[in-house]
């Protein structure tokens, strides 16, 4: 039986689950990737999206008629 938890809450202090945790695989892509980048490059690499966002035109969400 698969346990279904809310990692956005219930792992705020480290994972819950283990070696049983259903993202495993991005944990340890996401600590492959803290530990092979410098804090330099992954705040460039924030910029630059930063600024392409800010070039993006303005999208605008309009209510459906009723």
């Amino acid at each position: 039986m698969e346990q279904k938890i809310n990692c956005a809450e219930d792992c705020i202090n480290g994972c819950v689950l283990g070696n049983k945790c259903p993202n495993i695989e991005f944990r340890e892509a996401a600590a492959k990737f803290i530990e092979e980048t410098s804090l330099d490059q992954m705040l460039e690499m924030a910029e630059e999206r930063l600024r392409k966002k800010m070039m993006e035109p303005p999208k605008w969400i309009l209510p459906e008629d009723p």
